[in-house]
């Protein structure tokens, strides 16, 4: 009898799971993803809608969300962790999800809709400066938290060289040829963007197969929570090689020298009027659909940051038109997603004339521009709307992946709404374009929930931001959290949002310009925000961040000062006010580093073990490490990128920043003593007289080159 009652409870349990949607499984799954054990309380229904849209409400013992689809539901399980159980969803996987004891009830439904149904998320470089290392359980809690956001229309261009290499193997490339074409794994979405070839190549093998398999599971994933993938497509970059397989000439041309690497690394662009054009976008759309299937939206970016072989209008005309021609012929239902990135990085070349020649030569419709920084420039505003095509506002938010305090809540919250009311049927949706994850994540937030009609202020918004960041409601912590919403975060990023510890040595202002300090906030508001914090009991996980994430700032403003005195003291002759400043200035460092080692965000440690986690053997292990270490110090061959992607990262300061420092004020210091001139250098390739006739300046900086590569182990 127990024997038949048994099987009778599983038949029954079997018919009541296959009487679930897809969208409503793919919705409990996220649950007990994020919720664990605490996920049996919550329940979903999928609704009919025409639009977007979620409600919460109590069903007896437990907490019902009912949605047109899984996202949907998402987002009604993520208001409802917010504003009930006061929890925070981090989108790091090693960060837990502190739930109350027992989940809050519903006394009153709650209800929202979309008002803006697309919702983008991710950038090119977010591929190189943040998530060139993830495994599954790192992409797995991403893809969760961007559901949780509403986000359903993420860029996904993981294990396209997988796809390439079947492609190039078709044209006669070898695979050393092909394998050597890609950079290294970091550096791979400038080298998808037509920017540099070769650079810390050839690929691994283990590594192109390892992505197909990654994306396989992010886009399984991310389709069961109704988003819509970008996928990649031809968008004319070619192995140099191709031209001497073809058995016709072809239309290529090298493209301009990209951020001053070498000739050697320059890429090589197929004209796509060129016949041979159609042909290899068809056998790369067809192998991808085979391996990854397709969602009929598709990023391609030509010219991103460099330039194409004419201005002229209607050559512009005709390569945008040969694209979308190319696109179609393979899936008629095709739609083009391109940057709007080169209309901010080349504002005088493109001018209205070749943007419209550009745009308008596809279809209206058929191509969306993403606003790439319209927190900084507004260019749906400055283009008549993209002149009628379809575009998506995007605030970038950070650089590099460095790790400043930016993001302005007000700008972007009277930014989207202006965009909303003034945008016309052309403003399609919102989005993120984010460089680096860097240390802001409350502010993405902010901004995608603001596609949907909540009925809540932006006030009342910081305020459950803290709630649900300290796990209860604290008045000190939300005074603190308004007060950095009105004080600190209010400027747009700026790729030199960096501290002066993480900055190449000199006298005053910056070295390089990656680096040239700008704040945007009075470092006096930090210094308060601190005194505010520390006056607040908590202990959650959130709050254990933002205290160590202000406090980690502090110090790096604090060494801003220290460094001018030491300039101040130099200047004036003060030998003893130049030690004392230099030995405030390398306590400062070890301070940051006691600070930033009690936070795995911070960590150089986990950042190398995750690339050297690719490797099979110890070769392989070391390849990544060398890729891992390149892109956050030097970058490239140059040194026009050092220090882009700078971070305060525990075993980076100590071994990097304050060794780079230190030997800078002892090589002053001996230029001092021997009554030699020191002067500040810029830029290798910029040197004016004064500096050439400064030999212990010229020492010091072609030891600091040699430093840097030896710790890349590039050299």
């Amino acid at each position: 009898m127990k024997a038949l009652k048994s099987i009778a409870i599983l038949a029954f349990s079997l018919v009541i799971i296959s009487c679930k949607t897809a969208d409503e499984r793919a919705a409990e799954a996220l649950a007990r993803r994020i919720m664990g054990p605490q996920a049996e309380g919550v329940a979903f229904e999928q609704i009919q809608s025409n639009e977007d849209a979620y409600e919460i409400l109590q069903k007896g013992d437990k907490v019902l969300i009912r949605g047109n689809n899984a996202n949907s539901m998402a987002v009604g399980l993520n208001r409802y962790l917010q504003e009930f159980c006061l929890t925070e969803v981090s989108w790091y996987h090693h960060n837990p999800v502190e739930l109350p004891e027992r989940l809050p009830e519903v006394k009153e439904p709650v209800k929202a809709s979309a008002e803006i149904s697309k919702r983008f998320f991710l950038n090119y470089c977010t591929f190189g400066y943040t998530m060139p290392w993830w495994k599954w359980e790192q992409w797995e809690r991403f893809i969760d938290w961007m559901a949780l956001n509403g986000v359903n229309m993420p860029l996904a261009i993981t294990g396209q060289e997988a796809v390439w290499q079947k492609v190039w193997r078709k044209y006669g490339l070898t695979d050393e040829q092909i394998r050597s074409f890609f950079t290294g794994p970091a550096h791979l979405p400038w080298q998808r963007m037509n920017n540099i070839d070769r650079w810390q190549g050839p690929l691994p093998q283990d590594w192109i197969d390892g992505q197909a398999e990654l994306q396989k599971r992010i886009l399984k994933r991310e389709r069961e929570l109704n988003m819509t993938p970008v996928l990649p497509a031809f968008n004319g970059h070619v192995p140099p090689e191709l031209a001497g397989l073809s058995p016709k000439p072809i239309d290529t041309t090298r493209v301009n020298s990209w951020c001053r690497f070498a000739n050697e690394y320059r890429c090589t662009f197929l004209n796509p009027t060129d016949p041979i054009f159609a042909s290899i976008q068809k056998d790369f759309l067809e192998e991808q659909s085979r391996m990854y299937g397709t969602d009929h939206i598709y990023g391609i970016d030509l010219f991103n940051e460099v330039y194409p072989p004419s201005w002229e209008p209607d050559y512009l005309a005709s390569v945008s038109s040969g694209v979308y021609k190319s696109l179609t012929a393979v899936d008629p239902d095709a739609v083009w997603l391109q940057m709007g990135w080169i209309f901010i990085n080349k504002p005088k070349q493109w001018t209205p004339e070749r943007a419209r020649a550009y745009l308008q030569a596809v279809p209206q419709g058929r191509m969306i521009l993403l606003d790439y920084e319209a927190d900084y420039a507004e260019i749906w505003r400055r283009t008549e709307h993209f002149y009628g095509q379809p575009f998506i506002w995007c605030y970038l938010g950070n650089f590099g992946g460095m790790t400043a305090i930016e993001g302005d809540y007000h700008l972007n919250d009277r930014l989207i709404a202006g965009t909303k009311a003034e945008g016309g049927p052309e403003f399609v949706g919102i989005g993120a374009t984010l460089e680096g994850f860097g240390v802001n994540q409350p502010v993405y937030e902010a901004m995608l929930s603001q596609a949907w009609d909540t009925g809540i202020s932006l006030e009342e918004y910081i305020d459950n931001i803290a709630d649900r960041r300290l796990g209860r409601r604290d008045s000190t912590y939300r005074a603190w959290w308004h007060y950095m919403a009105d004080n600190v975060c209010t400027t747009h990023t700026s790729n030199g949002a960096s501290s002066v510890i993480t900055a190449h040595p000199s006298f005053e202002g910056y070295w390089n310009g990656t680096t040239e300090y700008k704040r945007g906030y009075d470092p006096a508001n930090l210094e308060e925000a601190l005194r505010m914090l520390e006056t607040v009991d908590g202990s959650s996980d959130c709050f254990r961040f933002d205290l160590a994430n202000v406090r980690r700032e502090v110090i790096d403003n604090r060494a801003l000062v220290a460094r001018d005195k030491f300039t101040s003291a130099y200047y004036a002759g003060d030998r003893k006010g130049m030690v004392a400043a230099k030995e405030e200035f390398l306590a400062l460092c070890d301070s940051l580093v006691a600070v930033t080692s009690t936070r795995r965000e911070f960590s150089l440690d986990q950042w190398i073990n995750d690339a050297r986690s690719w490797g099979r053997t110890d070769e392989e292990k070391d390849y990544f490490e060398r890729n891992a270490r390149t892109i956050i110090t030097v970058w490239g061959d140059s040194d026009f990128l050092t220090d882009y992607a700078n971070r305060d990262f525990d075993g980076l300061v100590e071994t990097f920043y304050k060794v780079r420092w230190e030997r800078f004020f002892d090589a002053v210091l001996d230029a001092f003593d021997a009554g030699e001139p020191f002067v500040n250098m810029r830029y290798r390739k910029r040197r004016t007289p004064e500096m050439l006739n400064c030999a212990r300046s010229l020492q010091f900086d072609d030891d600091i080159w040699d430093f840097e590569l030896h710790w890349a182990k590039i050299k």
